[in-house]
């Protein structure tokens, strides 16, 4: 089984529950495409390092999980590249 670890940065414009929404929707998306989440650790929110969108705060957000499936993260990029309230993404593969 791979190990994954998604970093997800959420709009700071964002109330409680339309972030606990949307990170939901984000542990949807990888257990749709076969993944298993094993943790997620909040950081909160954190000044960027560089301003996007206009925004100079972001939720930050540390997904671990894994999948037997090789496309499922390819399959998780695609729909978090289009979800409104993603600032900015990155899966990553944890060495074994």
């Amino acid at each position: 089984m791979n190990k994954y670890e998604l970093a997800v940065v959420l709009s700071a414009k964002l109330d409680d529950e339309e972030r606990a929404a949307a990170l939901e929707k984000v542990q949807g998306y990888i257990t749709r495409f076969g993944g298993t989440v094993t943790g997620v650790d909040e950081w909160g929110k954190k000044r960027l390092a560089y301003e996007i969108q206009k925004m100079k705060e972001g939720f930050y957000y540390f997904v671990k999980f894994e999948s037997d499936n090789s496309a499922c993260p390819n399959e998780v990029e695609s729909f978090l590249r289009i979800m409104e309230p993603v600032i900015r993404y990155l899966v990553v593969k944890q060495d074994a």
